[in-house]
């Protein structure tokens, strides 16, 4: 019963953690967080065609493949989206964020295995570059639970929810994963869920869980699996959070052209226009000779 559930839970990508700590910039993705009708759909198909024009021009650009993948996986094109991953880590093979995205989009794109093998090849293969990467040591986690360790499978969680930064996205969902397994086999870890829980360390710099770096353009597909999970009027407000410290950061780094193109996709994504052009007008007067590629960019996301 707990493997059925547990090949449930991650056919239904609604428990997949993703969103590493140290490898994932703090922004919106190409889903509209609040569904309106028809808004996401040609946002994301028109993206995805700038994309694939992207690495058509240029295939050696790991981040374009990189986006590419999680446009790909935000549209339910696993199969696509662990192609465009496999390219980026061909391309910069030291990233453990792109082995661990391409391991999960292996993952949703299999029709029989819940953890096919080239998907548990490319987790390990994040592991040996980064042992803390999150999304890596979570389905590490789900393989011990497969195959019959649930203790050893909660162990893993547990440690991975103290390592887990207070406020992050998916810290309810893996402390649900955590009571659900528990509750299937068992196994008492209430004690044990409340010190991990304790011992989270505070957001860092007072990012609540969320650390933008200089690598990637968009977020992880997991932390858009999080956002679709809880209500509406919450998604909202997380939406807010995040785009408020991604502009904090681009005050501080003015010089991030992908953080530019994000904050504008997310002013669009969230129906802020206006705040859009402003964030064009903003990212043009501090990168003046990138002036072409930045209304390129505001072309393709509609900001004009």
């Amino acid at each position: 019963m707990a493997e059925n559930t547990t090949g449930n839970r991650l056919r239904g990508g609604v428990l997949l953690l993703g969103l590493a700590m140290a490898s994932v910039v703090v922004a919106l993705g190409y889903r509209s967080l609040d569904q309106g009708e028809g808004s996401a759909e040609p946002e994301a198909t028109t993206a995805i065609a700038a994309l694939e024009a992207r690495v058509a021009d240029d295939p050696r650009d790991a981040a374009a493949w990189q986006e590419l993948g999680f446009a790909h996986f935000d549209e339910g094109d696993f199969g696509a989206a662990a192609e465009a991953y496999r390219r980026a880590t061909e391309l910069e093979p030291e990233r453990a964020v792109l082995w661990s995205a391409l391991g999960e989009a292996l993952v949703m794109d299999s029709q029989r295995e819940p953890l096919p093998e080239a998907a548990l090849d490319a987790f390990r293969r994040a592991i040996e570059l980064d042992p803390a990467d999150p999304r890596a040591r979570y389905f590490l986690a789900v393989k011990r639970d497969l195959e019959g360790d649930h203790k050893g499978a909660i162990d893993d969680w547990l440690a991975l929810l103290e390592e887990t930064p207070q406020g992050a996205p998916w810290e309810a969902d893996l402390a649900r994963t955590i009571e659900q397994v528990a509750a299937i086999n068992k196994i008492d870890v209430a004690a044990r869920l409340r010190s991990a829980q304790a011992a989270r360390p505070a957001a860092p710099d007072g990012a609540q869980g969320m650390v933008a770096t200089d690598a990637i353009p968009g977020p992880d597909a997991t932390q858009i699996a999080a956002a679709s999970a809880i209500p509406p009027g919450e998604q909202r407000q997380m939406a807010e959070g995040m785009v408020a410290r991604l502009e904090s950061k681009l005050a501080a780094d003015p010089s991030n052209l992908d953080g530019w193109v994000m904050l504008m996709r997310s002013r669009m994504t969230l129906g802020q226009p206006d705040r859009a052009r402003k964030a064009l007008a903003d990212a043009i007067a501090a990168n003046p000779a990138s002036t072409e590629r930045l209304r390129a960019e505001a072309e393709v996301l509609g900001v004009r």
